[in-house]
């Protein structure tokens, strides 16, 4: 191994033109942290907001990114071995310390989750936020069941597909959102039940195919598109709160009249110890072991 590596490096918020590529001394884990040579890393609307100076606790320079996937390189003082498949994903990366967008970072044990697969990385890399947060949001925030109705507000993001699919798994009829028509047979191929497309206002159109309105709603827009998605859901439905596409996120004076009566709000946001647990010991991601 050599003892650079190549990361990205955000010198301090702004435009793109602030990330760049640049050499750095590969990090040595201390006890009971883990250094992953990193093999794939996704993007995530939160890097976004890291970049623009919207995040919370993040000091400068840092190496970006809340998730990577790889293979365990180090891991003093821990019970992972080298050579390990291992995800690690938020507990500070990205913003208290470097994260995913390099070639070896170093995560809290606790951030880890080992596993296997026969996925390409670049579908692995993918995975661990995205699915973490939609079967969070589902599970924990909306406590969906089978039977019920989901309107996923925001239906073509990354987020969005996946939460479509882990309902279908769960059980559930799914009604979601685009705001390009052309979209709306992409929803239809990748199992929604309903695609509707969203102008803005799309309470009418699912009161239209559910008149009391749908038991579970999960925002993903923000801010603009809530209290529509509020407007949507049924007298004691829940509403999650668990993406902002529209990078808003504050209310301004919240008001006691922005809650429709009898409609519960939430919000879902999530780390490694919130991915579904394996149903067995040993399982995989895939049926075959990584070769």
């Amino acid at each position: 191994m050599t003892d650079t590596m190549r990361a990205v490096v955000l010198g301090e918020p702004g435009p793109v033109s602030r990330l760049t590529l640049t050499d750095l001394p590969v990090p040595d884990p201390p006890p009971g942290w883990v250094r992953l040579r990193v093999k794939a890393f996704g993007l995530n609307r939160s890097e976004l907001h890291t970049r623009l100076g919207l995040s919370e606790g993040v000091t400068f320079p840092r190496v970006p990114g809340i998730e990577a996937v790889g293979l365990v390189d180090a891991a003093p003082g821990t019970d992972l071995r080298p050579g390990r498949q291992a995800a690690a994903i938020l507990g500070g990366m990205g913003r208290v310390f470097d994260g995913g967008y390099a070639e070896y970072t170093v995560v809290p044990r606790a951030a880890v989750i080992p596993f296997r697969s026969s996925l390409p990385w670049h579908v692995l890399g993918a995975v661990p936020e995205t699915l973490q947060t939609a079967y969070g949001s589902l599970t924990t925030g909306l406590d969906l069941r089978s039977g019920q109705t989901l309107l996923v507000r925001g239906g073509t993001s990354a987020l969005g597909f996946a939460a479509a699919a882990v309902a279908k798994d769960l059980g559930a009829t799914v009604l979601a959102t685009t705001r390009r028509r052309d979209r709306l047979r992409t929803l239809s191929e990748h199992g929604v039940d309903h695609p509707l497309l969203d102008d803005g206002s799309v309470a009418g159109q699912v009161r239209t195919a559910h008149p009391d309105g749908v038991d579970a709603a999960l925002e993903l827009v923000g801010v603009p598109t809530l209290p529509d998605t509020l407007a949507a859901t049924r007298v004691h439905g829940t509403v999650c709160f668990a993406g902002m596409l529209s990078n808003q996120w504050i209310i301004p004076d919240y008001p006691i009249a922005y809650l429709p009566r009898g409609v519960r709000l939430t919000a879902y946001s999530g780390g490694a110890a919130d991915l579904p647990r394996p149903s067995c010991s040993g399982s995989s991601t895939t049926s075959r072991p990584a070769g």
